[in-house]
């Protein structure tokens, strides 16, 4: 599935060059759990285990789905956040974030069973904020070469997806590039199927919808062309 998936700088836009898709999405969780790492192991296939703490980082690449030319941009988003205070500027700035993606990830470490906590109160926080109900969310079980420091089983991640109706993915950044690419690459194609089912509906609503016949115009249709049917013999005469 990954090896569909091509990485481009995005050209400088011409006239003769035909605009990809946009896509935007936003990584979210909490610190420490291997957003930023996740990121550019993705866009650079390399893995950097340590960060400066997270200011929240837009990145850009110009990818190839399945064929499709996307313009991706992915926000990086601090950790920490409590969704709870929502007078906090930290919480305003994050419903902004919410408002401009289109498909989220939602990361926690499998070490670290607070960052697991705190996966339900943002899912909810995206579904308060976001104008889409159906905007794809996937949680991301981080980190899962470190078995020794588990905190968190597989199940509970499989439990908290199926009661929030979400897909859950359990991967390890530092070992495993294609399984991070496979997760991108799925909330890209969800993505883009809204982008797909949006445009049929503003379509849909620009076509005008044809008139309905009226019976009786048909009526006096057949009538004449039966008429000139039967005078058509008489002519030959």
């Amino acid at each position: 599935m990954s090896g569909h998936f091509l990485l481009a700088p995005i050209p400088e836009s011409s006239s003769d060059y035909l605009l990809p898709k946009d896509i935007k999405l936003a990584v979210l969780g909490a610190g420490r759990v291997g957003k930023s790492a996740m990121i550019v192991r993705f866009l650079t296939k390399r893995f950097i285990g340590d960060y400066e703490p997270n200011t929240g980082k837009l990145y850009s690449r110009l990818v190839c789905v399945e064929g499709d030319q996307l313009s991706l941009q992915i926000q990086d988003t601090p950790g920490g956040i409590q969704v709870q205070d929502s007078l906090s500027p930290a919480v305003d700035s994050l419903s902004k974030c919410v408002q401009w993606a289109e498909g989220f990830l939602l990361v926690y470490s499998i070490t670290d069973y607070d960052s697991y906590l705190s996966i339900r109160p943002l899912y909810q926080h995206i579904r308060k904020v976001h104008p889409d109900s159906k905007a794809p969310v996937i949680i991301v079980g981080n980190k899962g070469d470190l078995l020794h420091a588990r905190q968190v089983q597989t199940r509970d991640g499989i439990q908290l997806a199926n009661e929030l109706g979400s897909l859950f993915l359990e991967i390890s950044t530092s070992e495993n590039y294609e399984d991070v690419c496979d997760v991108f690459q799925h909330l890209c194609k969800e993505v883009s199927k809204l982008h797909s089912l949006s445009g049929e509906r503003r379509r849909a609503s620009i076509i005008p919808r044809p008139r309905s016949p009226n019976m009786q115009d048909l009526k006096r249709r057949f009538k004449q062309a039966l008429s000139s049917k039967a005078k058509a013999p008489s002519t030959l005469g």
